[in-house]
């Protein structure tokens, strides 16, 4: 055990030495008002930064426990932290000499309020885990800016996050927010609703890469007949659209809002920091979008209540591909998302395939059901509502017969909603489809997919395989890539870090002839008591939450998965 002062004199003798020399730090240092542990140092200036961990007893720090009472509380807290560290660093921080020299860095959070191993709170102590990049010149050490970084911009940048240096009025506001959101959501469910949007809200973003609210966007407004009212704890009475159980269509003219709409919904399982224009949209925690993605692997996957009766008899209850159709790729993500008991599935017409989503009256005149192996899911949408109480809400501007379906029509024109369910219905009624409902087999019961765990797997060339991520695009285990670019409920790559770290440990602890779901779900049960840190047996500053659907999108995903029957 080393205090502040020896770690100075420490840096100052290593200087001009090769950078390995730096390994000699690893360890704890004593400071006045917290320790700082440096758990992993990189080998070369280029390289990955040092991982590094400061704990600062709560007598310093002064946080009351009020501000942490609940998991609301908690995780608001925690995020707030990571951003002000985020902030502070970027103010303070010199970046100089070879490769990370001078860097401080924490996880980078975007708008949405989550779980990070980044900063713990308790009643001991704070605890912050962030990467330092120790200076270099050249390939050698730098011991004299090393000992600025280490010994004094770290101390300032932590004296600025003590609980009496922050902006109490946005911290109390970040917290409340939190708190509101999750509240709300807590209320869907009671009142019938499987998503809220609030008056006021601010949908657009400035751009596809921009994540920032739209200067001068519209703010959203409830039609009347759609509207409810909830009394939040901390922001009061909030007013907005209720979308009810069941089918909904959104509708509207190209460019009017519909894929904005949503797009926000499908983000609003998670909560969104105040000046987001989110704050308030909040959807069931159990909604999935579902897409076609051509490309994607299935293994061992009953696919039969949408794809059924292939030519030649090739079976379809325990179907596996190399690279799925558009078609079959989105059968495949509405199966997995309704094993793990998906509440409300969220679909886009534009990313769709469109003959699994529709079959005309002409098309079944032309091409008999006998031909036809997939069953749209325009005639499977109501048993999944009204035998298993899975609702949708799907974008539509194409395809009218849904409105045969439809509970609740929302028209979408120049990003402002109206009711039109009455007028859809009209409609339907006085052209109607004259099509066929064509039906395959039962949608949930299928049988379990047991994980086949093999050894080689997860390992390169008889050693472990590294692990990688790629922003929010690839996982990499070892020789195999998991695509997940086109999961999109994922927002930060943190949540790609712990969920490899998952899948590690699955392949580690799973017991043998489990299946697929339940070892997810004793995963997800792991964390729920023991938070993501557990993932790992290394202080891991970058895992971030995700749910069990991206979890199983990206086993689903990686081609050497091996499922038995």
């Amino acid at each position: 055990m080393t205090d502040h002062n020896r770690l100075e004199q420490q840096l100052r003798q290593l200087d001009g030495n090769g950078y390995k020399a730096y390994k000699s730090l690893r360890g704890k240092y004593y400071f006045p008002n917290f320790t700082l542990i440096i758990d992993r140092v990189q080998g070369d200036p280029f390289a990955k930064p040092s991982q590094c961990r400061v704990q600062i007893p709560q007598q310093i720090a002064e946080f009351s426990p009020e501000l942490y009472a609940n998991p609301s509380r908690e995780v608001g807290l925690r995020d707030f932290l990571v951003r002000q560290f985020c902030q502070q660093a970027h103010l303070i921080q010199q970046r100089f000499g070879t490769g990370n020299s001078g860097l401080i860095a924490m996880t980078q959070p975007g708008p949405e309020i989550l779980p990070r191993t980044a900063v713990l709170i308790d009643d001991q102590q704070v605890e912050m885990r962030f990467w330092v990049g120790l200076p270099a010149r050249g390939r050698r050490i730098d011991g004299s800016q090393a000992a600025d970084v280490l010994c004094r911009q770290i101390p300032q940048l932590l004296e600025g996050l003590l609980y009496r240096q922050l902006p109490m009025e946005a911290l109390r506001q970040h917290i409340a927010t939190n708190e509101d959101a999750d509240w709300l959501r807590q209320q869907l469910s009671l009142q019938g609703l499987v998503a809220f949007v609030a008056d006021g809200s601010i949908l657009p973003r400035q751009s596809g890469v921009d994540v920032c609210p739209l200067a001068d966007a519209i703010p959203f407004r409830s039609p009347a007949s759609l509207q409810v009212e909830f009394q939040c704890p901390h922001r009061g009475r909030t007013t907005g659209l209720g979308i009810p159980q069941g089918i909904t269509l959104i509708v509207g003219g190209g460019f009017h809002g519909k894929s904005t709409l949503l797009k926000a919904i499908e983000l609003g399982i998670y909560n969104h920091i105040p000046g987001d224009g989110r704050e308030f949209v909040v959807t069931d925690a159990d909604a999935v979008k579902i897409r076609a993605e051509e490309g994607r692997p299935v293994t061992h996957l009953d696919l039969s209540p949408f794809i059924n009766q292939l030519p030649y008899g090739q079976s379809t209850t325990t179907f596996s591909t190399t690279n799925a159709s558009g078609s079959t790729s989105q059968a495949a993500n509405i199966i997995e998302a309704l094993a793990l008991k998906a509440k409300v599935l969220l679909v886009d017409e534009d990313t769709t395939a469109t003959n699994l989503m529709i079959r005309d009256r002409r098309m079944q005149s032309l091409i008999a059901k006998e031909q036809e192996p997939i069953t749209p899911f325009i005639d499977q949408i109501q048993p999944l509502s009204t035998d298993y109480g899975v609702s949708s809400i799907l974008v539509m501007g194409g395809s009218g017969d849904y409105f045969e379906v439809a509970n609740t029509v929302i028209s979408m024109s120049a990003y402002r909603p109206e009711n039109v369910t009455e007028q859809a219905h009209a409609i339907a009624t006085q052209y109607p489809s004259d099509r066929t409902c064509e039906t395959g087999p039962p949608i949930q019961g299928n049988t379990p997919r047991i994980l086949h765990l093999d050894p080689a797997a997860l390992e390169w060339k008889g050693r472990p395989a590294k692990v990688k991520v790629h922003d929010l695009r690839q996982i990499i285990l070892g020789k195999d890539v998991i695509d997940v670019s086109q999961v999109e409920q994922l927002v930060e790559s943190g949540q790609l870090n712990a969920i490899a770290a998952a899948i590690l440990f699955l392949h580690q602890q799973a017991p043998v002839n489990a299946s697929l779901v339940s070892l997810i779900q004793d995963v997800m049960a792991k964390i729920e008591a023991e938070g993501l840190s557990s993932l790992s047996r290394f202080p891991e500053g970058d895992f971030v939450y995700f749910r069990r659907f991206e979890l199983a999108a990206a086993l689903n995903r990686w081609r050497s998965l091996r499922i038995q029957g």
